[in-house]
């Protein structure tokens, strides 16, 4: 078995067969195998280094401690890797070949993995522009919960009903989000129905002294009542009011029935759906006597 050296290991002007020959080969090789370690020694704990300041200019501007955690490692792995290689090159190990092996490898890992480097890219632009906080309820890919967690993988919602869903982050980023906290107020909508023997005006004046009545709704922006629509049995009025977004639901409830009992005792019908049916009596032809 025949090994070849590299030319930068084979002294000039050796013989070969000579004892210089490979004692000068034997020092060629150690004083890279030296270089090569120191390089490593340093460049590691260069990179480490690099690492930690990232981390905490990262920490100084109030990134995300999962985002940081990740990028932090993701500097480190990078420098390790290109100090490796570096490291081979002192060696006499050609570099390109090595690269190119580990682009292609990357390629493979990349398009096997496609699905969850796309969950991992969504992680962490989610982490970054923040459309959502721990917290806040929202709408994501379609479905309604509170958000107990955001990783870098998928994000955790608590339902209404106290199931739990984990969606992954490329549907959450892919899809349109609706954030009900951001803004922290919401507007709610009513519809009552009045009987068209009552009086619109009372009835939108009863409900205006609700507005006030009730703490929970904000004056700015100021709420409202207006005429919807005529129905088939009821004058249709809409009810708009703003409150903090904690209160929406117990506020448009308690409203809601603040109106029915407030109609209830200034005598203002809110109808049920009717119908006026006319019966007509006459002679049946002859065919359907017989039938009957």
């Amino acid at each position: 078995m025949h090994f070849l050296l590299p030319a930068s290991l084979i002294p000039p002007n050796a013989a070969a067969g000579t004892v210089s020959y490979y004692v000068g080969i034997a020092v060629r090789i150690g004083m890279n195998v030296l270089g090569a370690l120191v390089l490593m020694v340093i460049g590691i704990w260069l990179a480490r280094r690099l690492a930690n300041f990232a981390e905490r200019a990262m920490g100084r501007a109030k990134f995300d401690s999962t985002l940081v955690g990740f990028l932090r490692n993701l500097v480190y792995g990078v420098l390790v890797a290109l100090l490796a290689v570096m490291a081979l090159g002192v060696l006499g190990v050609p570099s390109a070949p090595l690269v190119a092996a580990l682009g292609t490898a990357g390629l493979a890992v990349g398009l096997a993995l496609q699905g969850s480097l796309s969950n991992l890219a969504w992680g962490v632009l989610l982490i970054i522009f923040r459309p959502f906080r721990v917290g806040d309820f929202v709408t994501v890919a379609g479905v309604d919960g509170t958000v107990e967690n955001i990783n870098l993988m998928h994000t955790q919602l608590l339902l209404p009903d106290g199931r739990e869903a984990i969606v992954p982050n490329g549907k959450v980023g892919g899809d349109a989000i609706t954030n009900y906290n951001r803004r922290g107020r919401r507007r709610f909508e009513l519809t009552v129905g009045i009987g068209y023997k009552d009086d619109i005006g009372a009835a939108m004046a009863e409900i205006r002294e609700l507005f006030a009545a009730d703490p929970r709704i904000l004056k700015d922006p100021e709420p409202g009542v207006w005429t919807k629509g005529l129905g088939e049995s009821s004058v249709d009025l809409v009810v708009r009011a703003w409150t903090r977004s904690a209160d929406i639901w117990a506020t448009q409830t308690d409203l809601l029935r603040a109106i029915k009992e407030r109609f209830d005792d200034k005598g203002i019908s809110i109808p049920f759906p009717q119908r006026e049916l006319t019966v007509v009596q006459g002679v049946l032809p002859v065919g359907a006597q017989q039938g009957s």
